[in-house]
């Protein structure tokens, strides 16, 4: 995919925004306009409502605004050429070396978004500017008659086999045409909500308007003047229309989201295999009538989503029949313990029921938001904590693992367990600065603004807490202002206090959320996973000092009663350490155990257990009476955390023998941040599965045999497989291969595997030595080809990568289908005046 890390970030505010749907229902002419009359049943204060006060996500919005949101401006710079080339076009101007690309304005957008949710909380004249000034060139690139999607109206795409079809439209499976554009809708109502400023919500919607001519009226300049009549492969666009519906109240935009619903799976149906399957894109069956979680993870939960939105508007109880399904199919057979989604290679998504691997899990960041955004969803229509419980498990783990504790790098992948050794990231043994295809980073960009939105909901009569946090905040009930103060040191803490001051005493419920980790059975929802030891600790509630009883509907304590000024509540939920086991039909945990606290996945990672491989540790002896000490201090960029030592055995040689000792554990969120190493989440239980050996990557070469065209006398070609992990791209301290002193001058360099092999990604980490004062540098193009049935042939990408050149990373490539070969070739075109290099490249085979 393209610069995934972009995705990320752009992904946080993104998916902050889709996470909470109800709190754009302002209208266009009026701000402060209330939700249209069928809505979900519960309304979220809004994120801008609630002011953070804590030691934990209020460091991570200050991040956000100083350290996220800044890298991905830059990271995105390109999306603004992309657009200029269009604009450029208008103009008259030669354009005719514009690179076509299907998506990368997207991230734009999606960075923009987030931009958005911090201009909200905080006027920043500065952003404000910036924002202003790429809303501008966006309305230049826009066609007259709404359609924007520069890669066709520039003619670029037409000239090259690329998966975005010859014409506007033409291929509306793979475009991302409509996908781009509802993120633009989506930053344009963000934008018009933080600032009244309307320009690029007019664009947004002159576009809208153009797409429902097009794909639902007929446009002769468009698919022969026939109605499209299509889905878009990758669903956004249904989300964003609900969301332009609900600030417009232009009924029109509903009909457009509802529409693109109802066809999917049945005015299309593609007939090929992986990306091209029917069920990649969700396409197999009319939505209502699915069942099961199929094809792309990220496409998937954003389709949930908005079948829940539409759902919760019409009042059509068949969308959520179909939601609660899935729902189950998901928590019960295809979800990792940490929330992660899409465990599988090649589609970025749902394998077979209970196919949850742990070093070769995908879990792609945006598919964890995706996670949360529908389990939010779900909340809000059934008012029902158990949704909660799987959004905040996502949230804590996956998504949060999916960037730095400083805010710069990010996982596009997410696995429960690594070697140290081993590209899992599209390459990288650590998180990336940004990625080709960059919706992870841009995605994280948006979701911690928007996360306050989330914390509390209300109706009528009822309260309910649904993520904790400290803030303060005031929320209306029963005609009532009522001022709210939450303190607490949550997620490391179980103890929550509630300061309630009401203007004038009020009765109204209060619900506080019980999670499901609090019980004696399980985790997370769903039967995949339970506790091996069924001990437990009652939750205690007090109102003003006293010790209240309550019941229990739907998962939350409900305390009914009278509030006055400075009532306080308090609750304890225990957080103690967990011994977790999988259901036999996981393979990949059988004689495995995970841990947990509170809401926390817990992992073993070598920086903290005298480095070696993590799988030396073994939990053969665990009875139902499991110690751990739990101690909360620093990580790193001022971050504290969670450490907790537990008794286990350790393998001390090959022959299996072994001795008493220590291990120590982090939240899963918190690995990867202190150097690469290996580590693990589940556990060996037997030793059988226990090893003390490192992984040999270190010490033999990847390849056979490596030839270059040229080489610098004091390089090697052998060095690109010698499996030493450069620190930089200006890394003098490693060997490298160099055309020094060749100038502008193409070059190759054939690797030959040590048997044909089924390849899942190939990655290239470019020596860059210009920092330095040096005369090499990346490409200025790159490609493979690949060697089979006795020829060198082209390497068929998947349809969202790009050959990267990024500095200080791997460059990452994956085939379009499944590929076996001998050995592979990189070719080269250098930059004027300037050799070339290569530091390290890196090759994951499919079963590894």
């Amino acid at each position: 995919m393209f610069n995934k890390v972009s995705i990320f970030i752009t992904y946080l505010l993104y998916v902050s925004y889709m996470l909470f749907p109800v709190t754009s229902l302002s209208a266009m002419s009026d701000p402060q306009k209330t939700q249209n009359s069928a809505d979900y049943p519960l309304i979220p204060i809004e994120f801008h409502e609630v002011v953070l006060q804590d030691d934990f996500w209020l460091p991570r919005l200050k991040i956000q605004r100083e350290v996220l949101l800044p890298h991905a401006f830059k990271e995105t710079k390109v999306g603004v050429e992309h657009l200029r080339a269009a604009a450029r076009f208008h103009a008259g101007f030669d354009v005719s070396n514009h690179q076509a690309h299907p998506f990368i304005d997207s991230d734009l957008y999606k960075v923009m978004e987030g931009a958005a949710y911090l201009l909200k909380l905080r006027e920043d004249p500065q952003l404000e500017a910036r924002m202003d000034g790429i809303i501008r060139i966006i309305k230049d690139a826009q066609r007259e008659d709404g359609y924007l999607y520069p890669s066709h109206i520039t003619g670029a795409a037409a000239k090259i086999n690329s998966g975005m079809g010859k014409r506007p439209y033409s291929y509306v499976e793979h475009s991302h045409e409509l996908y781009n554009m509802g993120h633009l809708y989506e930053a344009a109502i963000a934008y018009y909500q933080a600032t009244g400023k309307d320009e690029l919500l007019k664009i947004a919607e002159k576009n809208a308007q153009h797409i429902n001519k097009v794909f639902f009226e007929g446009d002769r300049n468009y698919n022969n003047g026939v109605p499209v009549n299509q889905a878009p492969g990758h669903e956004e666009i249904e989300l964003a229309l609900v969301k332009l519906y609900r600030l417009t109240d232009n009924k029109l935009y509903f009909e457009m989201a509802q529409r693109f619903l109802d066809i999917r799976g049945v005015t299309y149906l593609p007939n090929g295999r992986g990306t091209t399957a029917p069920e990649y894109g969700q396409q197999h069956l009319p939505v209502r009538e699915q069942s099961e979680a199929v094809g792309h993870a990220v496409r998937a939960t954003y389709l949930y989503a908005a079948m829940a939105d539409v759902g919760a508007i019409s009042g059509n109880k068949d969308y959520s029949l179909a939601l609660d399904r899935i729902w189950n199919n998901i928590v019960n057979t295809r979800m990792h313990i940490t929330g992660g989604l899409g465990a599988v290679h090649g589609i970025e998504g749902f394998g077979p029921q209970y196919d949850l691997p742990n070093a070769e899990a995908f879990d792609e960041t945006c598919a964890a938001v995706g996670n949360v955004l529908v389990n939010y969803r779900m909340f809000l229509l059934h008012k029902d904590a158990k949704y909660l419980d799987v959004a905040e498990v996502a949230l804590y783990n996956n998504v949060l693992a999916g960037v730095s504790l400083k805010g710069d790098t990010f996982f596009y992948l997410n696995p429960l367990a690594a070697d140290g050794f081993k590209g899992f990231n599209h390459g990288h043994k650590t998180r990336a600065s940004w990625f080709g295809t960059a919706c992870c980073p841009s995605n994280l960009a948006r979701l911690v603004p928007q996360l306050t939105g989330m914390m509390y909901a209300t109706d009528k009569d009822n309260l309910y807490l649904s993520l904790y946090a400290g803030n303060k905040t005031t929320i209306s009930l029963n005609n009532t202002e009522v001022e709210l103060q939450q303190s607490t040191k949550y997620p490391l803490d179980g103890n929550i206090k509630l300061q309630v001051s009401p203007s004038t005493a009020v009765q109204f419920n209060l619900h506080m959320r019980i999670p499901t980790w609090t019980g004696n059975k399980q985790f997370v929802p769903g039967k995949l996973y339970s506790y091996i030891d069924e001990s437990y600790e009652p939750v205690e509630i007090s109102v003003n000092n006293q010790r209240v009883n309550y019941q229990i509907e739907n998962g939350f304590a409900v305390i009914s009663r009278q509030w006055n000024v400075g009532d306080v509540v308090e609750m304890n939920l225990p957080m103690i350490v967990r011994a977790n086991v999988t259901i036999e039909k996981v393979e990949a945990n059988h004689d495995r155990v995970a841990f947990t606290r509170g809401p926390l996945v817990m992992c073993a990672e070598s920086i903290d257990n005298q480095e070696g491989t993590i799988n030396r540790f073994v939990f053969n002896n665990l009875s139902s009476d499991i110690k751990g000490e739990s101690k909360i201090k620093q990580i790193v960029n001022g971050h504290s955390t969670v450490f907790v030592d537990m008794s286990c055995t350790e393998l001390i040689d090959e022959q299996g023998n072994s001795k008493e000792s220590q291990i120590q554990m982090i939240p899963y969120y918190a690995w990867n941040n202190r150097g690469v190493g290996s580590m693990s989440v589940w556990m060996p239980r037997n030793k059988s599965l226990a090893t003390i050996i490192d992984n040999p990557m270190g010490k033999d070469s990847l390849f056979k045999n490596v030839l270059a065209s040229h080489t610098f006398e004091l390089d090697s070609d052998w060095a690109v497989g010698d499996r030493i992990m450069p620190s930089h791209s200006d890394d003098h301290s490693i060997p490298r291969w160099t055309s020094w002193p060749q100038r502008s001058t193409p070059q190759w360099l054939v690797c030959e595997l040590k048997k044909p092999s089924n390849i899942r990604s190939i990655a290239v980490y470019w020596y860059d030595d210009r920092p330095s004062g040096g005369e090499c540098a990346v490409p200025e193009s790159w490609s493979l080809e690949v060697y089979a049935d006795g020829k060198w042939k082209p390497f068929d990408l998947y349809l969202t990568d790009s050959y990267g050149t990024q500095t200080s990373q791997f460059n990452v490539v994956h085939p379009a289908a499944p590929l076996t070969c001998s050995k592979f070739r990189i070719l080269m075109n250098a930059q004027r005046d300037l050799g070339m290099g290569i530091l390290e490249v890196d090759v994951e085979f499919e079963g590894d």
